[in-house]
């Protein structure tokens, strides 16, 4: 059997989860309440429509309801005020509990049942106290969740060193883990304050670009290495991984030397050939 598939995100930047909008017609961009295991939510629409095999006995999606109406998105937006109120009434709380923990979010569900109240802490918090705080305050069933440096990056968002919005509040469904190796093929810099985005962890875009740089990487020249440019023979001082260049040193009859640039494909190195003059 055949379904219409559609991707779904509850937030800006957030996970990516699949539904079956086959009873309702959907483009990408609209407010629609989908059935999800904590009841009813209001999500976007952030891809086409597709067609799906589900084959017997498997877990079927859950179901696109319906477009958001305004009625719908009216309780969303009272339901955002609401958790701004449960956030400034957990911190005043917190405080007066003395609670080594920071308080980041609250996201209340559609259907104003529960709330999950993300925080920060450098260790284990006992928040029984708290939890009854809460439940006796607001009558619904409240949820803590302790969270890492990451995630909070990815709910407060702000600019990366790059001057431009964190990728994992922007765009990046889920974070993504960078390593030393991909930042030394990167040719980046190891200081710690170079390579470290807001959370503190490896940048982001470290992993998310690492493709590109791994495979030029590999069909360019090694470090110190000799190669043939159209000048002479040289040794090889740095790789431009993005423009595909390679800067050489080459030492003159007088012996001066110079530093050129040179495209990748005109220079031959272990074997390689310049194809153009074959």
């Amino acid at each position: 059997m055949q379904i219409k598939e559609v991707k779904v995100k509850f937030e800006d930047g957030g996970k990516e989860y699949s539904f079956d909008c086959s009873d309702v017609f959907v483009k990408i961009g609209n407010k629609v309440v989908v059935d999800t295991a904590n009841g009813n939510e209001i999500g976007t629409i952030c891809s086409k429509v597709s067609l799906m095999e589900v084959f017997e006995g498997e877990q079927p999606l859950k179901k696109v309801l319906r477009i958001a109406s305004d009625s719908d998105l009216s309780i969303k937006s009272e339901n955002n005020e609401k958790e701004q109120q449960i956030k400034v009434f957990c911190e005043k709380e917190v405080q007066e509990l003395n609670l080594n923990m920071k308080v980041i979010s609250a996201t209340m569900s559609f259907d104003s049942k529960k709330v999950l109240i993300s925080f920060t802490a450098d260790d284990r918090v006992d928040f029984r106290e708290l939890l009854k705080r809460l439940a006796n305050e607001y009558k619904m069933k409240i949820e803590l969740r302790q969270i890492d440096a990451r995630e909070e990056t990815k709910i407060i968002g702000g600019l990366g060193p790059c001057g431009r919005e964190c990728c994992c509040s922007n765009f990046l469904s889920s974070p993504t883990h960078g390593s030393i190796k991909m930042a030394k093929v990167q040719g980046l810099s190891l200081n710690p304050s170079s390579i470290s985005g807001l959370c503190g962890k490896l940048k982001c875009c470290i992993a998310y670009e690492n493709e590109h740089y791994a495979e030029t990487f590999a069909i360019m020249p090694k470090i110190n290495s000799e190669v043939k440019t159209p000048d002479g023979m040289g040794q090889v001082v740095y790789n431009n991984l993005l423009k595909k260049t390679v800067s050489v040193k080459l030492v003159g009859d007088d012996g001066a030397t110079k530093i050129e640039e040179y495209e990748l494909d005109k220079i031959v190195f272990d074997g390689k050939k310049d194809d153009k003059k074959d």
